[in-house]
């Protein structure tokens, strides 16, 4: 009897990890998302922006430090708080909207340390190329969502990529360094 018993613990022990570790969906809320950049200005100054639409979504194991993400980025939605610059940016010189309209990362949660990921290992698709891009994870949090009842996630992550590679190379004659600083600070919602 006792061995039936225990086999019993068993299967319900592993019942319950499995069902704890399993992924969740979370949509991400573009009125809490904040993808900014910064980038040289001939090497005197930075330039500050940001993306003011985006969407997409993240797959999270909280048990594991497992997930994927994947945003898209409107560029058309580009801000520098110069409206001149934002014209210039959307235009064919740089961005070119009416041909490239959107920006996207997909990519894997990677160095999981107590469940939570420590990077996102993925690739950035830009202008008609896509290169690998990695995003180092400074904080992740989750919490229930006090109005929506439903678990709420909030992370901070940064990265940097060469603009070059992706065929951005405007003001490289003038001095520019191609490097582009990311900071992004993210919420999601996990989907019903």
């Amino acid at each position: 009897m006792k061995p039936l018993l225990l086999l019993h613990a068993l299967f319900a022990a592993s019942a319950l990890a499995t069902a704890q570790a399993a992924p969740v969906t979370y949509a991400i809320d573009p009125a809490h998302t904040y993808p900014s950049f910064e980038a040289d200005h001939m090497g005197l100054s930075h330039w500050r922006g940001k993306l003011n639409k985006s969407a997409g979504t993240i797959v999270y194991d909280k048990a594991t430090g497992a997930g994927s993400v994947d945003v898209q980025m409107d560029l058309s939605s580009v801000d520098f708080g110069l409206d001149a610059m934002n014209g210039w940016a959307r235009g064919k010189d740089f961005f070119n909207v009416d041909k490239n309209p959107s920006a996207s990362f997909k990519g894997r949660f990677d160095g999981a340390r107590d469940g939570v990921p420590t990077q996102v290992a993925g690739e950035l698709s830009l202008n008609g190329r896509t290169r690998p891009v990695t995003l180092t994870i400074h904080r992740l949090k989750c919490i229930p969502h006090p109005m929506l009842k439903r678990d709420y996630c909030g992370a901070d992550a940064s990265g940097s990529f060469n603009r070059e590679d992706f065929g951005l190379a405007a003001g490289k004659d003038y001095g520019f360094d191609m490097t582009v600083n990311l900071r992004i600070q993210v919420e999601a919602v996990a989907k019903e």
